[in-house]
């Protein structure tokens, strides 16, 4: 199928001023920051925003040209230094699809540490507020509740938004059977490591072919395969990660969903899913000793202390989230009640999981409330 909108495009931010900035972590993977500048006078004086992405996707999700995306809002709206990280959960990486197993342990005592380092090299001083999503906002919260971020009682950020999800990870029923189970399946009787909405172009009666011929048979309500695949990979509904109504046709599209959600390591899911059975971020392995600095209960350690970790935090979910349903309401009740006044809530209404970062009138329903946030932090 021919593509509607280029892979890896940089359209969305043609009058950005664009830079790329490699850099390594501690257990030898090479990760990128990409800087989108303003042009305008001053913006690179101001305050800096780190957008960082989820499982699957990338940094194109803050950049897509069919609809006015995070990066041109947030320009337009006195925060004219943007980065994005891209790290190993990025589709632009080959990481995922590898046989070796990554854990959120690893992003949150590695990535987010390192990214913050190469960061600061070229913005000194300046604050930082942090947009994450998905499972990049866990993974932030375990770096910053953890203590794995240079600590001055914000961990060096002056506010988090969490998209979608934190340090509480709930899941539907369907969901919680899909972790539990579907990874060893995969794994030991299918015979596969990752999961791909791609897999619809596989070989005829391949493995990838046969299970995603299979995935739509239950999922009646489009016709794109990788949109099937998607609700498969996470989450529990038709669809799971989205509203059809919130996309525009062009996001929607074979391709396209599958450019900017892209295939995962079946090991990612191991960890979610030992996060949704404690009800909270926990290390994966506890006798790991890569990560015997962290906590083995990331929320645990930070409401024993605060104070090392005292960045505000605006918790944000559609009211329709089948991914990870009432995740972040649960969150900001159980924080709210140790640290009151401390973070904040947005329910936005008609939008799911992911929708509320790339959906076509996110700009209208969703992005004024994060920069009303940041602008008070």
């Amino acid at each position: 199928m021919d593509r509607t909108i280029p892979r890896f495009t940089l359209d969305g931010v043609s009058g950005a001023q664009v830079s790329v900035h490699p850099f390594t972590t501690e257990d030898d993977l090479g990760l990128t920051l990409t800087r989108f500048l303003d042009p305008s006078p001053g913006s690179s004086e101001g305050d800096v925003v780190l957008l960082v992405h989820g499982l699957t996707s990338s940094s194109d999700m803050f950049i897509m040209p069919e609809h006015r995306n995070l990066v041109r809002f947030l320009h337009g709206n006195g925060f004219g230094d943007v980065w994005a990280l891209d790290f190993r959960m990025s589709n632009r990486f080959p990481y995922n699809v590898e046989t070796r197993g990554h854990t959120l342990d690893d992003i949150a005592h590695f990535d987010h540490p390192a990214a913050l380092r190469e960061l600061r090299r070229y913005v000194g001083a300046r604050r930082i507020h942090v947009i994450a999503h998905c499972l990049g906002s866990v993974s932030f919260h375990m770096s910053l509740f953890g203590g794995a971020l240079d600590t001055d009682g914000t961990g060096g950020v002056a506010s988090l938004v969490a998209n979608s999800v934190g340090p509480i990870l709930r899941v539907h029923p369907w969901a919680r059977l899909k972790l539990r189970f579907g990874p060893p399946i995969l794994e030991h009787v299918i015979g596969l490591t990752c999961l791909d909405p791609r897999f619809a172009d596989a070989p005829r009666l391949s493995r990838r072919r046969l299970l995603a011929g299979a995935v739509s048979l239950a999922h009646p309500e489009c016709r794109e395969p990788a949109c099937h695949m998607q609700s498969f990979m996470w989450g529990s509904g038709r669809p799971a990660m989205y509203r059809h109504g919130n996309l525009r046709p062009e996001t929607h599209v074979h391709e396209r969903l599958a450019d900017l959600n892209s295939a995962a390591g079946l090991y990612y899911y191991r960890h979610v899913s030992a996060i949704v059975a404690a009800g909270r971020a926990v290390r994966l392995d506890p006798s790991d000793p890569r990560h015997a600095g962290l906590p083995g209960d990331y929320l645990a350690h930070h409401l024993a202390n605060p104070d090392r970790a005292a960045t505000p935090v605006l918790y944000v979910t559609g009211d329709h989230n089948d991914v990870f349903t009432d995740s972040n309401i649960v969150a900001h009740r159980v924080l709210e009640r140790a640290l009151p006044g401390r973070h904040e809530l947005e329910i936005i209404p008609g939008y799911g999981h992911i929708d509320t970062m790339i959906g076509k009138n996110a700009h209208i329903d969703v992005f004024p409330k994060i920069i009303d946030f940041l602008k008070r932090h």
